[in-house]
């Protein structure tokens, strides 16, 4: 294979959530742009077959899921056996791809493809979008020449590693918004009334969505509500919110580039998929980090949006209707205060992040 010019063949593994998936569809999207090829390794989740449908363009490769239990569980020698056997598979599709590069983009998923490219003397990178790293980014960067960072405090924790601040990619539809107007009509929303996004993540969010729904009556006059429930609790907002003026319930949002065009504001989770947006987007925002996400990363994401000054961080544990109205309120009605948070948010985002992960790529392999 031809390594100058881009034509290179990268694997990219970028299965599990939303938070590993659109970012390698990011940099996929790049990476052929520049005339190279790829193969991108997912997991059996609805959300990366759906993806699959969504992108014919690309060869995609199911390899299982396996998160690590505890070091001293019994479950170990079973994951051990796994992992050995996943790592085999990797490693023949890595030959048969004839494969010049690994990127993992976070997870357990990243873990077996980086290790067999390592085994097969390949170089292998893996990104993290999180501003507290996972523990298993943590060990699949011992096999990686390179560490890809999305927020700069996840620096310190890949030490002796090449770390580079790429920020996180962003896919090519979030670079070409509808109209506000065409938005609206897709969501039979006014275009002229504020309106707040509110986005439970791929996690869904029981309370928070009740929250909403409970607080509604007493947000400022005229605001509009646009809120994606997760699809197991649709029906249950949709009754909670009962045939409310503004109010829109949607389960499952396939073309979230609308639900963005729409958005004066956002009330959201912190996953790094979600701020990587909100960012780019230089939209304000209400942040509630999923409260059980591993070593409570969302609420490290969020801190950093509170500290620049671009969110409202509100721990789930201490907040109630009253609470969530009053912040709805105060951001809804000063549109001073939400310039300002716009501005903010935009000056955290890393708009070339793509071109920057295959620069660095294309940089490694053009010196093997």
């Amino acid at each position: 294979m031809e390594h100058s010019g881009g034509k290179s063949s990268l694997v990219i593994a970028c299965g599990g959530t939303g938070g590993h998936l659109f970012p390698g569809l990011a940099v996929a999207e790049e990476w052929t742009a520049r005339g190279g090829e790829v193969l991108l390794l997912i997991s059996e989740k609805k959300i990366d077959q759906e993806a699959r449908r969504k992108y014919p363009q690309y060869r995609f490769e199911t390899v299982p899921a396996i998160g690590k239990p505890a070091t001293f569980s019994p479950k170990m020698l079973p994951f051990l056996w796994k992992l050995w056997r996943t790592t085999g598979r990797c490693g023949s599709l890595l030959k048969e791809f004839k494969a010049d590069a690994v990127l993992g983009m976070g997870g357990f998923t990243s873990l077996p493809p980086c290790w067999a490219a390592k085994r097969g003397g390949l170089p292998a990178f893996v990104h993290d979008s999180n501003a507290l790293p996972g523990k298993a980014n943590r060990l699949t960067a011992k096999f990686c020449r390179k560490v890809f960072i999305g927020m700069d405090p996840a620096r310190g924790f890949f030490p002796g590693k090449d770390v580079v601040a790429t920020g996180t990619p962003v896919r090519a539809e979030m670079r070409a918004l509808p109209s506000r107007k065409d938005a609206a009509a897709k969501f039979g929303l006014d275009p002229s009334r504020p309106t707040l996004l509110v986005t439970g993540g791929s996690q869904g969010a029981r309370r928070l969505n009740s929250l909403v729904a409970m607080a509604f009556g007493d947000f400022p006059k005229g605001t509009q509500v646009l809120h994606i429930a997760g699809p197991l609790d649709q029906p249950r907002v949709e009754e909670e919110a009962a045939g409310r003026d503004g109010y829109r319930v949607v389960g499952f949002c396939d073309d979230m580039p609308s639900a963005y065009a729409i958005s004066d504001a956002v009330l959201s989770r912190s996953g790094a998929s979600s701020m990587t947006e909100l960012s780019f987007l230089g939209l304000p925002s209400i942040l509630v980090p999923f409260p059980y996400a591993a070593d409570d990363h969302q609420t490290r994401n969020a801190e950093v949006f509170e500290k620049a000054g671009a969110a409202f961080l509100e721990p789930e544990g201490a907040l109630d209707a009253a609470k969530l109205a009053a912040r709805v309120t105060s951001l809804m009605s000063d549109l001073q205060t939400r310039d300002r948070m716009a501005q903010a948010a935009r000056s955290l985002a890393v708009p070339d992040a793509a071109a920057r992960v295959c620069d660095a790529i294309e940089a490694t392999l053009s010196r093997k």
